[in-house]
């Protein structure tokens, strides 16, 4: 059984994971993100006390499993795009070479997902998790200011077009090959709260198994923004359920967490690699 806390409720207070800080570059510029490197206490992603490099993986994996022997999940989620960094790969590989016995996870914006998913597949990724925000080109506009291809920078609906048909055409590769694909979806009251039914069925009809949807952190130029309420957001799972099962537990971690969800998580800063 693939056991992940992220991806199974009954395995969330049981089963460790560590994120692995290696993916410092964005392909996207979102609306409410606000990346941060060499924070120790502030718990949300994006957040990292320090850059990781794929030669450090190895001594890095090894403390954590001293600290926390429960880990059974490697994952890479940032702090910016996992897939916008070559940096990302050559951890996994690092990975698979010294810790075969261990899960790998990666969260991505899915932009660059279809051209780089063979090689997640060749790696023998287990999880993949994708953030999905909107399923209209409209909607998509207003919470990514611009989508950046090679040199090119492309904004408003365009490039949130872009996006989205990235985000289906890589989960459909991937669920194909036998990874496991779950949804993240920030919902932001008054802008894409109608849309998460949307985006579930249009995710679940790639491929995608679960779907988390989480509340808004008010930052960067949504920082005025409301999150949504408590009942604003059980409406949006309730809603989205009807395409795809929710998980309830997400604790919207760090680029470098690291312990048992549910449990708390460790204070990365005792790793000295």
């Amino acid at each position: 059984m693939l056991r992940h806390p992220c991806f199974d409720e009954k395995a969330h207070r049981l089963v460790g994971r560590v994120h692995l800080p290696v993916a410092p570059a964005c392909n996207i510029k979102c609306a409410f993100c606000e990346r941060e490197i060499g924070c120790a206490y502030d718990y949300r992603p994006g957040v990292t006390l320090k850059i990781l490099k794929p030669s450090q993986v190895k001594s890095y994996i090894g403390q954590a499993l001293e600290i926390e022997p429960r880990i059974e999940v490697v994952g890479i989620a940032g702090p910016g795009d996992a897939l916008a960094n070559e940096e990302t790969f050559l951890a996994l590989k690092e990975v698979r070479q010294h810790f075969p016995e261990l899960k790998t996870c990666l969260a991505t914006n899915g932009l660059a997902l279809p051209e780089k998913v063979s090689r997640l597949i060749e790696l023998r990724l287990s999880f993949l998790s994708v953030t999905i925000n909107a399923a209209t080109p409209e909607t998509g506009a207003q919470l990514v200011k611009y989508i950046r291809l090679g040199r090119e920078k492309i904004a408003g609906p365009k490039g949130a077009k872009k996006l989205l048909d990235s985000q289906l055409e890589g989960i459909a590769r991937a669920a194909e090959a036998g990874i496991r694909v779950k949804i993240n979806s920030v919902l932001v009251p008054g802008i894409n709260d109608h849309e998460m039914a949307t985006i579930a069925k249009l995710a679940a009809e790639a491929g995608a198994s679960l779907m988390n949807i989480m509340p808004l952190i008010p930052l960067g130029e949504l920082r005025s923004w409301r999150p949504p309420t408590k009942g604003e957001l059980n409406r949006a799972r309730s809603q989205a359920a009807n395409f795809l099962p929710q998980f309830l537990s997400c604790k919207r971690c760090r680029a470098d967490a690291l312990g048992v969800p549910g449990l708390g998580d460790l204070n990365i800063a005792c790793l000295g690699c």
